[in-house]
């Protein structure tokens, strides 16, 4: 499936909502994809991207950000506290902020550098051991601490899981941006962006629908 028709599905689905158009932005997501894939994006005129791990994007992005103007990097994927300089240097929005380690480390980073990316807290909102994301009930704490380091939190993001109705934790996820005041929310992907759009998405993360499936070999 093409970016246009992505782009198109968008479209519709914010008009059916009554939503303003463009209030629903798309990440696409290039994590693991060729990069003349990524290039032929570029080249239809695409700006805003996602990547998932800070070495796959400081092995790609820099040169891509000299060729084309207004790129925006999104890291998507679980970040390490290691790599938190880096990621602060490379990225322009960080979706995964999911623990007070963590944000002390972009605060005392941010202080050092004099710049901080944009920031979204993810919530692990299907509380699942394997995954990434502050639990619902352990929000409120990591919402005070950021807001307290004075971070640059916009929002929220969530990856629902894979067995269960997306709608139902998109949901939880718009009740608990509302509660903090966030007018941001990342959720929705190829298979349900649609649906997190419907719950009021402001990011929607999409990749193999745009680029054709990953080849992990």
């Amino acid at each position: 499936m093409a970016l246009s028709d992505i782009q198109d599905r968008i479209t519709k689905e914010e008009a059916r909502m009554g939503r303003t158009p463009g209030s629903a932005q798309l990440i696409a997501v290039s994590k693991v994809q060729p990069l003349e894939r990524v290039v032929a994006v570029l080249e239809e005129g695409h700006r805003v991207f996602g990547e998932n791990k800070v070495q796959e994007a400081a092995g790609k992005w820099p040169d891509l950000k000299e060729k084309f103007d207004g790129v925006e990097l999104h890291l998507i994927g679980p970040l390490q506290t290691n790599k938190t300089r880096q990621a602060m240097g490379l990225f322009d929005v960080i979706h995964s902020v999911d623990r007070p380690k963590l944000a002390r480390a972009i605060a005392r980073i941010a202080d050092e550098e004099g710049h901080c990316p944009r920031l979204f807290i993810q919530v692990n909102t299907g509380e699942e051991d394997q995954k990434a994301g502050v639990l619902p009930g352990d929000l409120a704490e990591l919402v005070a601490l950021c807001r307290e380091l004075n971070l640059p939190v916009e929002g929220l993001m969530c990856i629902p899981p894979s067995d269960e109705e997306p709608s139902l934790h998109f949901a939880l996820l718009a009740k608990l941006a509302k509660k903090h005041g966030f007018e941001g929310l990342s959720m929705g992907m190829s298979s349900d962006f649609e649906r997190a759009i419907a719950q009021g998405a402001t990011y929607v993360r999409v990749g193999s629908a745009i680029f054709g499936e990953r080849d992990y070999a």
